[in-house]
């Protein structure tokens, strides 16, 4: 199911704290950017994921949270992204602590990405 302008709108208020905030549908769902890096996603089904690395995956999994899956071609497949506690839906200052780390993970893989070599004319 496509994602809805009113779905659109409700993810650009979650996240508007860290303003500009973009958004890319993709599978069903959408991905959501701030400076030029996804750090999060939402899903088809209503949720939003943010992204993790070692430095925040242990805040999720103390929650009781799982990483995001999915199956494709047969294969059940994951992501470093788990789904935002239910209570930051309601508490705006606490999801921006939760969202800047998300925004920090993205931005420190981004740093570790080897630039793209230019291709010779």
């Amino acid at each position: 199911m496509a994602v809805t302008q009113n779905e659109i709108d409700m993810v650009m208020e979650l996240f508007d704290p860290l303003a500009p905030i973009k958004t890319r549908k993709m599978m069903g769902g959408l991905a959501i950017y701030a400076m030029d890096v996804t750090f999060a996603l939402y899903s088809s089904d209503a949720v939003v994921y943010l992204k993790t690395d070692a430095e925040n995956e242990g805040d999720f999994i103390a929650e009781g949270l799982e990483k995001f899956s999915f199956e494709m071609n047969g294969k059940t497949g994951s992501m470093n992204y788990y789904p935002m506690p239910e209570r930051l839906y309601d508490d705006p200052e606490e999801l921006e602590i939760w969202a800047r780390k998300s925004l920090d993970v993205a931005l420190r893989a981004k740093a570790k990405k080897k630039p793209r070599k230019k291709k010779a004319k």
